[in-house]
């Protein structure tokens, strides 16, 4: 989403019965070495023979709590969309960390307001604070999610700065091929602080009709409208992009202090995986809905606005 530094936009339930079979791409921690040319295998993850009641049903454990106080205001510029298209429980979702491949660069994210306004240390001088929790977010949301029995992935680049965006690592390249191929693209973002940041919120791909994930992430965070900012290059390739609220106050104060962090990016999975098994269990609702019509926003004039307009 915007950043003050006018940055590009920001971009449970366990399985009962059957077991679940589940090959992940393990993720490490990316360096700005130059990595190969060719793009890191994705991984695949399988439900099994369990159904889709069984797959989704509610968890015994006590689910960690998340108040909307902590993720702040819903997005200030709301879309009129819903998403009415049902998904298979057996679709395949990657989850991406916003901004992963563009540190360094035009487009690498917020810094937050603790390193941009009161001068504190960046979590790792290598990204954007904003990338720092996008990562650790991502990957509690893929473990959260396949403890509930999700075919859920994740996907890192291997390198912090890839400057081609048409680089066959970027996630827009990788988000194009894989929505192509039916999965469920969803990027892990933190807004930029006041009064940059809009607030928490979904935006969903545009190159589909927006389907009943979608509609169960906003029901839980917002929702932006479809053609915010005329359209943004993420939305556009397939993803559907999630801000969990600007990183402020509260929120950024909470993954901060090591005594909260943990239970914090816990607790935001939890919503997210949450949200997502849901809506694998919403029926479908008839709509006459075309590609693009609903939710249009202006182009903003503000110039802390995002790059993803191409």
């Amino acid at each position: 989403m915007p950043n003050h530094n006018g940055g590009r936009l920001k971009r449970g339930i366990l399985a009962g019965g059957a077991s679940i079979t589940i090959n992940i791409l393990l993720l490490g921690i990316a360096t700005d070495a130059e990595a190969q040319t060719q793009p890191p295998e994705i991984g695949t993850a399988t439900v099994g023979t369990a159904t889709k009641a069984e797959a989704l049903a509610p968890t015994k454990q006590k689910p960690p709590q998340i108040d909307q106080q902590l993720t702040g205001p819903r997005t200030r510029v709301s879309g009129t969309w819903v998403g009415h298209q049902s998904v298979p429980a057996s679709t395949p979702i990657l989850v991406m960390a916003g901004h992963a491949d563009s540190q360094a660069m035009h487009g690498a994210g917020t810094p937050g307001a603790a390193v941009d306004l009161h001068g504190a240390a960046p979590m790792d001088p290598r990204m954007r604070d904003e990338l720092y929790w996008n990562r650790l977010v991502r990957d509690a949301v893929v473990s959260n999610g396949q403890l509930r029995g999700l075919n859920i992935k994740a996907y890192d680049p291997g390198t912090l700065s890839i400057p081609n965006a048409e680089d066959p690592r970027t996630n827009w390249s990788v988000a194009r091929r894989q929505s192509t191929k039916g999965d469920y693209i969803l990027e892990i973002h933190f807004d930029a602080y006041s009064p940059y940041g809009f607030g928490s919120g979904l935006i969903p791909a545009v190159n589909r009709m927006p389907n009943r994930l979608d509609e169960s992430l906003a029901i839980s965070f917002g929702r932006f409208p479809r053609l915010f900012r005329g359209g943004l290059g993420g939305p556009r390739r397939g993803i559907s992009i999630l801000e969990i609220g600007m990183l402020e106050g509260k929120l950024e104060t909470s993954l901060r202090d090591p005594k909260t962090r943990k239970a914090t990016i816990q607790s935001i999975a939890h919503r997210i995986s949450q949200s997502l098994a849901m809506g694998m269990m919403m029926p479908s609702k008839a709509s006459n809905q075309q590609p693009g019509e609903a939710g249009i926003a202006p182009r903003a004039m503000n110039p802390q606005t995002n790059s993803e307009v191409e």
